[in-house]
């Protein structure tokens, strides 16, 4: 099994197929686009970058903490060790 784990704790959508599929179409139509392209973001006018979803969501151990400790609801539905699993599971582990 292997140790490596995340460098930083972030958590990304990559997971959903359609993030995939729209980077590739994104993909697709810029490079069959007939137009000049200059360098620089005018990619925009052939596809729209909003039909990609690339969210990256950044929390420190300590953050998780933190909102757990300040607020009620979490601490009624979760211990703490609970959250710090789910921190490990979406922010550290690979």
């Amino acid at each position: 099994m292997s140790r490596s784990f995340k460098k930083s704790p972030v958590m990304t959508d990559h997971v959903t197929p359609g993030t995939r599929w729209a980077k590739r179409q994104a993909a697709k139509a810029v490079r069959r686009y007939a137009g000049c392209l200059t360098n620089g973001k005018s990619y925009r006018k052939v596809f729209n970058p909003w039909n990609i979803c690339d969210y990256r969501f950044y929390q420190t151990k300590r953050q998780a903490e933190e909102k757990w400790e300040r607020c009620a609801r979490l601490q009624a539905r979760f211990t703490k060790d609970r959250i710090l699993r789910n921190w490990e599971k979406f922010y550290r582990r690979k």
